[in-house]
């Protein structure tokens, strides 16, 4: 039933919301290119970072602690003793399968394969291998695509085999959004890789800042460059972002197909928007400045004597003041200069002073004419 109502809205171009003043293509169109089929590097398993948190390193004991369904309960999904798991065969038996752990912007890893005999080619392209990688849960969360997409590329389009499916809807896509820039999908029974980036969308006092963004490398290729996220997830419509809690599970997605998982782990990223102190988006310039004086102190510390006229103690001054021009700093290296003008070094040495000291020129900290002569 499902098919066949996919197959003849499909026919006639209607299905999801239509094109609009921001959108060529409607959600999930049809007659949306389809990317361009590029082959991927051979599958090569490697290590994890140092400090990443593993959610799933191919053992029974990892899989039941850090895994549940999508009410906090006994996961519902199968595991392998060869290192996986997997859904339950059947229409959503299993549920979506949830971390236990929430995180909010991350580096994420995940990997995954479908079982050639347990595509089911015969209920409609996206029955074959659907399953989705879901950041910040089911409900409120972003969703790139699994799915068996191998001959879904505009070259293989007309020739035997290829099976026709709409572009934001295949593997390596931001769901009803962005379809992958290429498609690098192996072939069925082997495994395929997921390197995701994403930033989460940012409120301000309840007013959207940044909408958020996801990178996804997929099997070592980019096919998704900082995308900005539209929406929250959803089926054949848009859906508007909204203000949701700032962590989330990674959640998997059970469309009653048959997909195994392995090898996951993430690692939790600053948000871009917590750096107060250099930033072009999201810096405080009361905290840069404290930052600064913070940096002054412990550099003006450092020098034994900041009475000294020499080169070397000029240029240490003048490095002071680049961070915090002002008090005692300023005087130090007023006096310095003076001093040290009055009595320049050979050619080669106020050369190298006035080298250094022409960062603090472009800074507007100092006059030209304030150099060495």
């Amino acid at each position: 039933m499902v098919t066949l109502a996919i197959g003849i809205f499909a026919a006639i171009g209607l299905y999801g919301d239509a094109p609009d003043e921001k959108h060529a293509w409607a959600v999930h169109d049809w007659v949306r290119p389809k990317p361009v089929k590029v082959e991927p590097a051979p599958y090569v398993m490697t290590g994890v970072p140092s400090d990443a948190v593993v959610l799933f390193d191919g053992t029974r004991e990892s899989f039941e602690r850090n895994w549940c369904n999508d009410k906090g309960g006994k996961p519902g999904w199968s595991y392998s003793d060869e290192g996986y798991f997997y859904t339950v065969p059947g229409w959503k038996n299993g549920g979506s399968l949830c971390t236990r752990e929430e995180f909010g912007d991350c580096q994420l890893h995940i990997e995954y394969r479908h079982d050639p005999n347990a595509i089911l080619s015969d209920k409609g392209p996206q029955m074959r291998g659907n399953s989705g990688v879901f950041l910040m849960g089911m409900k409120n969360g972003f969703e790139v695509q699994v799915l068996e997409s191998y001959t879904t590329s505009r070259e293989a389009q007309g020739k035997p085999g290829y099976v026709d499916n709409y572009a934001d809807g295949q593997a390596g896509a931001v769901y009803a959004e962005n379809p992958p820039m290429v498609n690098p999908q192996r072939k069925p029974g082997e495994w395929q890789v997921y390197d995701i980036i994403f930033h989460q969308p940012v409120w301000k006092d309840g007013v959207l800042a940044h909408p958020g963004s996801v990178t996804v490398l997929f099997n070592g290729v980019l096919v998704q460059d900082a995308w900005e996220m539209e929406g929250l997830t959803t089926h054949r419509k848009r859906r508007p972002l909204e203000q949701v809690p700032t962590k989330g599970p990674l959640a998997l997605q059970d469309h009653g197909c048959v997909v195994q998982f392995k090898n996951i782990w993430y690692r939790p990223l600053p948000s871009r928007w917590d750096n107060l102190t250099h930033s072009n988006m999201s810096a405080d310039p009361a905290a840069v400045m404290a930052l600064r004086r913070e940096t002054a102190a412990r550099l003006f510390a450092k020098i034994k004597d900041p009475a000294q006229v020499s080169a070397d103690n000029l240029l240490a001054l003048g490095q002071v003041v680049q961070y915090a021009y002002e008090g005692e700093y300023k005087a130090a290296f007023d006096r310095c200069l003076e001093a040290y003008r009055a009595r320049k070094g050979d050619e080669a040495e106020v050369k190298r002073v006035n080298a250094g000291l022409d960062v603090l020129v472009r800074a507007g900290l100092i006059c030209e004419t304030c150099l060495v002569k």
